[in-house]
């Protein structure tokens, strides 16, 4: 066996040991424990393709896969499974689309211990026709996105994706934003449906702890009842996407959203580094992600940024969509922080 690989194998070992330890003084029930039923999803592409309209090169797609199976992580999202007759081919990379062969061609021979997942927006996915039966695909998970509004079509893609064989999830977006009653109407219609995976998401990077802790209250009033778990999914435009992911684990969120080194949109995502380092379970391995981020996602920094900046703070706060964030980040005059503050508020 290579000495990297017995290297490894013993790191497993002694983290097992250490964290069975831990678990043992905590209690089995202790949010410090290891919870088996716990999945960590990464959205590096996914996420991250919003940064550059998804025209991520099939070598760091791959090199992205394969860190997520070296690291345990249990599910990969891909990217969107977008509209053609809304979305350009050509101003969009092939993961605003995912197609079938450009996720074999990237994937390979498949892992059966890591699942693959895309995100298909309400109302703007040809559904019916681009997703394939689960027979057919090499996709193991549907995640549906949809705003309050979107509510009835994301019941029907629900449907639609479960009859064709597929794990399924709702996030709900931009909740930060809706009126409690419209809020609790959406979960109870969606407590109907046969989807396994209620997700929280802070859309704008803007709720506190508390909040996070008063909305899995109300999601797993509905959850706990009708055997679904809540996911979480969190922006980092206040620097608080791990702080609030794990909050949501204290509250028993399940599914966790998280990226490599935070690529994404704007202020980008709970890092996946800091979200393995923290979770007990001796599965999942740290050093495989800090080789992709020294050799993949590190020089993308060069291409675009990502990550905490006051700009996507000023929109965090405010309860904004970062748009005018991005906006005014890549207009190459982001120095008038001031100006920018004066402006966004002047929106309100």
């Amino acid at each position: 066996m290579p000495v990297a690989k017995n290297r490894r194998s013993d790191t497993r070992a002694k983290k097992g040991s250490r964290m069975a330890n831990k678990a043992e003084a905590v209690g089995a029930k202790g949010w410090l424990s290891y919870r088996p039923e716990i999945k960590v999803l990464d959205v590096t592409i996914r996420d991250g393709g919003l940064m550059n309209n998804h025209h991520f090169t099939p070598d760091l797609v791959r090199a992205v896969y394969r860190t997520a199976c070296e690291a345990g992580v249990d599910y990969v999202e891909l990217g969107y499974k977008g509209s053609k007759k809304i979305f350009s081919a050509s101003e969009n990379g092939p993961w605003k689309f995912c197609d079938e062969d450009a996720m074999r061609a990237v994937i390979g021979e498949k892992n059966p211990a890591v699942k693959l997942a895309v995100m298909a927006d309400a109302e703007r996915c040809d559904y019916h026709t681009d997703i394939l039966p689960r027979d057919k695909s090499v996709l193991d998970m549907i995640r549906v996105a949809t705003y309050i509004h979107q509510i009835p079509t994301a019941v029907d893609m629900i449907k639609d994706a479960h009859d064709k064989g597929y794990e399924t999830t709702v996030n709900l977006m931009a909740i930060s934003t809706v009126q409690e009653r419209e809020l609790d109407s959406a979960l109870e219609v969606l407590a109907q449906t046969d989807v396994g995976v209620i997700y929280l998401v802070d859309s704008f990077g803007t709720m506190y702890s508390e909040e996070i802790r008063a909305m899995m209250e109300k999601f797993r009033r509905v959850t706990d009842a009708t055997g679904k778990h809540v996911g979480i999914h969190t922006h980092n435009n206040c620097q608080l996407a791990y702080a609030n992911t794990i909050e949501a684990i204290i509250c028993g969120a399940n599914y966790l959203d998280a990226s490599i080194a935070g690529l994404g949109r704007g202020a980008g995502n709970c890092q996946m580094e800091l979200l393995l380092g923290f979770l007990h379970n001796p599965k999942y391995l740290l050093r495989p992600l800090l080789e992709c981020i020294r050799d993949h996602i590190a020089p993308l920094r060069k291409e675009f940024f990502w990550g905490y900046s006051i700009p996507y703070m000023i929109t965090g706060i405010l309860n904004q969509h970062p748009r005018t964030a991005i906006k005014f980040m890549e207009s190459g005059k982001c120095d008038d922080i001031v100006k920018f503050y004066d402006d966004t508020c002047a929106e309100e």
